[in-house]
């Protein structure tokens, strides 16, 4: 195991965590994560480059504004060490191959997911149209499903979700199901191919119905569902064939051969 290599994962994923706290905070009102600079939420004291580095900044301010004192959320520190953990996971597990980034982006595109979505019930197009491109652009690389599998899987997650929002829509009188969760699953598909988008959605849907099922019965409350369709994706891609092949011998009784 290249140590060196994990730890520098590990800094570039911190990096990424927290481009991704501008994202999430940004792209669900359409605002630029160019300009202007990140700046304090309370006072608007742009925030200095030498207090922007992640997590050492939000420690050594003890999660204050350095200009106006005023808390500073604790979600910006645990995303930044969030996707530090995955990146340096994906490098411990795939060493230097071309998998760790395909996985570490796929990953932080889930996480992005589920913050705006668990935030605001949006899912920004930058995350599913731009994610569908990049799970597109990495399907000839190696490690994931090929570039024919990645484009069936971005139709069938498109055109499945649409379809069960359809059928909601039409048995329900109104929407069931959001567009960001149509192009959510697209996402998935270009990156775990038709077999991922299946297990997604079962998985999603159980986690769903268990979590905040109770949650939405009592209180009515909209599910959230592109949240726990991250976790399904999340599951699919690291146990998807363990997944499958328990499936297929222990419940349909098939052999390997």
């Amino acid at each position: 195991m290249n140590g060196a290599l994990i730890a520098g994962a590990a800094v570039l994923g911190a990096c990424a965590g927290s481009f991704l706290n501008v994202c999430v905070e940004r792209w669900p009102g359409r605002a630029s994560v160019i300009s202007p600079r990140s700046r304090c939420g309370s006072c608007e004291a742009p925030v200095r480059w030498f207090r922007n580095v992640p997590v050492l900044s939000y420690l050594m301010l003890r999660g204050r504004c350095a200009e106006c004192g005023v808390r500073l959320s604790l979600r910006y520190p645990l995303v930044e060490v969030g996707v530090a953990l995955i990146w340096a996971g994906m490098a411990a597990m795939w060493g230097a191959e071309a998998e760790a980034v395909r996985g570490g982006l796929f990953l932080t595109l889930l996480l992005g997911i589920a913050l705006t979505d668990g935030r605001s019930y949006i899912i920004p197009d930058q995350f599913s149209v731009g994610g569908v491109v990049v799970g597109l652009a990495l399907a000839p690389l190696d490690g994931g499903p090929d570039l024919a599998d990645a484009v069936l899987g971005a139709g069938l997650g498109l055109g499945l979700l649409w379809l069960i929002a359809w059928l909601g829509r039409l048995a329900f009188g109104k929407d069931a199901m959001g567009g960001g969760d149509i192009k959510m699953m697209a996402m998935v598909g270009a990156f775990l191919g038709p077999a991922g988008v299946l297990l997604t959605l079962f998985a999603g849907s159980l986690l769903g119905s268990v979590i905040f099922g109770p949650v939405s019965l009592r209180t009515g409350a909209l599910v959230p569902f592109g949240v726990f369709l991250a976790l399904g994706a999340g599951i699919a891609y690291g146990w998807g064939d363990v997944l499958v092949e328990w499936y297929l011998h222990t419940v349909l009784g098939m052999d390997g051969a």
